[in-house]
Parts: structure tokens; C-alpha cells; sequence
């Protein structure tokens, strides 16, 4: 029987289920809150992305090509064609694997010897080195976690030159571009100009990408796939801690349940909260038995922790954590947390399996204990949250 746990949600991002699915907010942002809704823009070839920064890219000059995130249409699909083999769930199973548990067994050593750790370091260590061997930043000088920790702080600042806290912001992070550049591009790009790999560095440098591009990549992968994955496993092992019942099914269980608990705390909490799109077009989007009409040009808003609350996909107490819950419509276990359509995160399966990898071996540990909650903050410029300082203990003798 699954585990069922009324009101189960950590975070509390002020968001409910139900509602209207699709309206228009005082501000012109259309608000998506229904699934069905969600998936059809999301899938739609008359939205583009939006959010994410994607104003910015957009002012970068002609002959630089933006990373995939920020490009639609034939050119993304094509990328997206000639990279799917980096992510494919067998892939992962015979190449990252074994990295997985690598890193996994030399962070939890480090919290045997020490007694104690944050969690937020340790799970930090395996999402950089996970991701790193997928994007082939292998050949990084000593010190990448704390560059991308200055890169992608705690508490983002607002850019612009009508402030010195602007202006600081902007001269900052241009600091720790060039920190990742020559700490972590530079060095994986000319060892792949000597000689290929199978990594999607290899792969950029014979699609004629400049060291600029490279490094646009780069960047947006690491926050893909290393800063979100942080925090995911964070969360996770929260729930784990405080259900015992929860724990109990998942410690006992075999992979296939473990994933399925996982995808449904995910569903629940999704990292991302919020996605952005831009119609390009006019878009006929369902709402409910009915369509709404979204004019071109206009910025859609898919709440994604209210679509996967929606109860007609759902299912009963959409708020309680029921891993191997009735789905309907095609829905994903994870709901609309990994995205749908183009932009779907191609590193979904990476993501799922080095969590299980990681809180499989984690509580696993005899005298395993979470000595302090974490401290929840959120990230506005991913729509996301950050969990700090959830400390763990284990037991010495």
C-alpha cells in the first residue's frame, strides 16, 4: 500500500491547486495552473522561451550562438537530436553509474570520518562531478565548488547601471565568469582539442563552437544539472527523515519503488517552480471543457507547483505524497517538474538516479541522524528553492 500523507508539501511557496487554469494577471502575465493547460503550451510550436535570463541573452551579439536553452525551433531540435545520447537512460546506467556511487562513497566517508556534515555540501560534491563527466569538464583546476557557489549565490542581486548595488552585481559575476572560464572551460577545451571524448565538449568543439559558447553552455548545464540536483537531494532526504513510514518503504525497497517515491516528493516539491513562455503566435490554450485565446507576444507563466496539485490529473488529495498514485491524461509521475515539450530537461534520469544513489547508500549509514532542519530560501531567478544547513550525524564507533 502507498505511503499517504495529508499536507505533506516542505515547502510553502503561498501556491494552491485549483483555481482558474489559465487567466490574465493585473501585470499581463497569462497565470497557466492547470495541467492540460500547461502541457499544451509547453508543447505548443507558437510559444518560445522566456524567464531564465532570456532577455539578456538576447542582447549578446548576432555571431554568438545562445546555449540550447535559449534557442527554439529546427535549430533546438536539431541540438537536442545530436545530444540525446548523452542522457539516455542507458547511458546513464553504463556510463555515470558507476560515478554515482564513486562519489557517493567519498563524500559519505568524509561524514563517517567527521561525524557530521552538511548535507547541501555533500550531495554539492556529487551533482558537480556527475554533471561534470557529462559536459566533460574533467580537467578542472582545484576550487570548482567554490566558484559556481559564487556564481550561483544564495541571494542574487539586480543588474543594471542605475545603482551601486547594480553595478557591483554586474562586475561580480563578469569576475566569476572569467573564474570558470579559465578554472574549468579552458582547461577541458584544450585537452579535448588534443583529443576528443565522448562529452558534450567534444561534441560543441566539432559543431565549430567558439570557447565564449562553450562556456554559455557550460554555464547554463551546471545550473541544470548540478545546482538544481542539490537541492533536490536535499529535500528528499528531508521527507525521509521526518515520514518514517516513508523511510521505512523506501529503505526496503527495490529500485523501481525507490523511483517511484522519489518522482512523487518531486511532484510535490518541483525545484523549478515556475517556467516562462512567450507566444510567437496567437495560441488556443484548454481551459478546462473550454480554450482561452492568447494574443501574440504575450509572457504565459506555468505554475508548475499548482499543475502538479491539479486534481483532475492527480487524483484525490493531490497535496498528499502518495508514490504510486492513479494518473490520468498521460500525466508523468514527476507532473510537470522536469518541463514537457522542447525544453523538457534532458537530464531528468541523471538527476532521479544519482538522488537514489546517493539517499540509498545515506540511510543506509547505522546512527544516521538530521541534527538540524534545513533553512529554506528561494531563488527568484530560477523560481526555485535552496535548502541550507540541514546537518547529519552519523554514528563513530
Amino acid at each position: 500500500m502507498p505511503t499517504d500523507s495529508t499536507d505533506a508539501r516542505k515547502i510553502d511557496r503561498g501556491e494552491a491547486g485549483g483555481g482558474c487554469p489559465v487567466q490574465r494577471r493585473p501585470d499581463g502575465v497569462w497565470e497557466v495552473r492547470g495541467y492540460a493547460s500547461a502541457r499544451a503550451v509547453l508543447r505548443s510550436a507558437d510559444t518560445v522561451q522566456a524567464g531564465l535570463g532570456v532577455e539578456t541573452v538576447e542582447k549578446m551579439p548576432a555571431r554568438i550562438r545562445r546555449p540550447v536553452l535559449y534557442r527554439d525551433g529546427s535549430e533546438h531540435r536539431e541540438h537536442r537530436k545530436q545530444t540525446a545520447k548523452y542522457f539516455t537512460p542507458r547511458r546513464v546506467d553504463e556510463r555515470y553509474r558507476d560515478i554515482m556511487e564513486r562519489v557517493t562513497d567519498e563524500q559519505l566517508a568524509k561524514l563517517r570520518a567527521d561525524g557530521q556534515a552538511h548535507l547541501s555540501e555533500l550531495s554539492f560534491h556529487l551533482a558537480i562531478d556527475v554533471a561534470s563527466s557529462v559536459i566533460g569538464l574533467t580537467e578542472s583546476r582545484p576550487g570548482i565548488q567554490a566558484r559556481l557557489e559564487r556564481f550561483f549565490p544564495e541571494e542574487f542581486g539586480e543588474p543594471g547601471f542605475t545603482s551601486i548595488n547594480g553595478i557591483y552585481w554586474i562586475f561580480r559575476q563578469l569576475r566569476n565568469w572569467v573564474g570558470i572560464y579559465l578554472g574549468d572551460v579552458r582547461p577541458a577545451v584544450r585537452a579535448r582539442k588534443r583529443q576528443r571524448q565522448d562529452d558534450l565538449i567534444s561534441h560543441l568543439l566539432d559543431e565549430g563552437c567558439s570557447s565564449a559558447e562553450i562556456l554559455g553552455e557550460c554555464i547554463t548545464f551546471a545550473a541544470a544539472g548540478m545546482v538544481t540536483t542539490r537541492e533536490f537531494v536535499n529535500l528528499a532526504a528531508w521527507h525521509l527523515f521526518t515520514d518514517e513510514a516513508l523511510r521505512e518503504r523506501y529503505c526496503s525497497a527495490e529500485e523501481p519503488e525507490r523511483l517511484a517515491i522519489l518522482h512523487e516528493i518531486l511532484r510535490l516539491e518541483p525545484v523549478v517552480g515556475h517556467l516562462r513562455r512567450r507566444t510567437n503566435a496567437e495560441l488556443r490554450v484548454p481551459d478546462g471543457d473550454s480554450e482561452v485565446t492568447v494574443p501574440a507576444g504575450e509572457v504565459l507563466d506555468i505554475v508548475v507547483s499548482a499543475t502538479n496539485l491539479d486534481e483532475r490529473v492527480m487524483g484525490e488529495r493531490p497535496e498528499s505524497l502518495c508514490p504510486g498514485r492513479e494518473l490520468s491524461d498521460g500525466a508523468y509521475a514527476h507532473g510537470m517538474s522536469f518541463g514537457d515539450g522542447a525544453h523538457k530537461c534532458p537530464g531528468a534520469h541523471i538527476a532521479i538516479m544519482e538522488t537514489d544513489t546517493f539517499l540509498r547508500k545515506l540511510f543506509a549509514l547505522p546512527g544516521l541522524a538530521m541534527r538540524t532542519p534545513p533553512r529554506v530560501t528561494f531563488n527568484d531567478a530560477i523560481g526555485g528553492y535552496e535548502l541550507r544547513e540541514l546537518v547529519v550525524s552519523v554514528s563513530t564507533t
